[in-house]
């Protein structure tokens, strides 16, 4: 009789494949940045050896700052994404007049790019930090509503049948059916968002303010033609959207472990 495996092995073993993998692509990223770099020859491009020492002594200083200020405005507009986001899926997803009302309006407004709203929201709600943040979590919100709305509709109805033959009303059904089963569901789309998320801060960030990667990189380096710090600053947004991508993933792996059992 084979006996059952080691859940703590295989998690192990898998952590070590992803560790593998990311180092593979780390590596294979400094080649190819070696290779450009020395294809152009040109101060504009600087090799990685010339970069890390910069980025390390700006990290120490300004650099730090502003990545803090980054970070806190994308985690910020992705609570608000999925606070909203999230039960109004699900509503949508379950309540079929709901969807039906509102799906036209959601079909029309998605596809647009959000960014072009940028000056209007500026104008409304100011050059503050608000303007930001709102913009971010328009993006994401779309993203995570749809996801969420679809995986709502698509639970079993025999499922919910069982809940409700025990005695439970709609507010039971969200908070121990639909909420659980959707949960997977806001962790993929966040990881499938959080690129566009590192995107939009990049250029929310260009316009009225003083603080933040997007402001660090354009006016404070590439302007002044610091292309070293320019790299430093544009290597610390790589690493804000790759530390929330991995945490992300990581938070979807343990909710959705039986999901991906058969990767290990």
């Amino acid at each position: 009789m084979l006996a059952a495996p080691d859940p703590t092995r295989l998690a192990l073993v898998g952590m070590g494949r992803r560790l593998l993998n990311l180092a593979l692509a780390i590596g294979i990223f400094v080649l190819c940045w070696i290779a450009l770099a020395a294809a152009l020859d040109r101060e504009i491009m600087p090799y990685p050896w010339q970069v890390i020492p910069v980025f390390i002594e700006e990290m120490q200083g300004s650099l730090w700052d502003h990545t803090l200020v980054s970070a806190q405005r994308v985690l910020i507009a992705t609570g608000v994404s999925v606070a909203l986001a999230w039960p109004i899926g699900l509503g949508l997803g379950q309540i079929r007049v709901l969807n039906r009302i509102f799906s036209p309006l959601i079909a029309l407004v998605h596809p647009i790019p959000k960014i072009v709203f940028l000056p209007i929201i500026l104008v409304i709600m100011g050059i503050g930090e608000t303007s930001k943040v709102f913009l971010i979590a328009l993006i994401l919100f779309f993203q995570i509503l749809l996801v969420v709305r679809d995986e709502a509709a698509s639970l079993r109805p025999e499922l919910i049948q069982s809940v409700r033959s025990l005695g439970a009303g709609r507010r039971a059904l969200f908070r121990y059916v639909y909420l659980p089963a959707s949960l997977p569901a806001v962790l993929t789309a966040l990881r499938v968002s959080v690129g566009t998320a590192i995107a939009v801060l990049f250029m929310a960030e260009q316009y009225s303010t003083r603080e933040g990667l997007g402001y660090y990189i354009m006016t404070l380096t590439w302007q002044r033609l610091r292309f070293e710090q320019m790299y430093a600053g544009i290597l610390a947004m790589s690493l804000l959207g790759l530390a929330l991508y991995l945490v992300v993933d990581l938070l979807e792996r343990i909710v959705g472990r039986w999901r991906l059992a058969g990767e290990n």
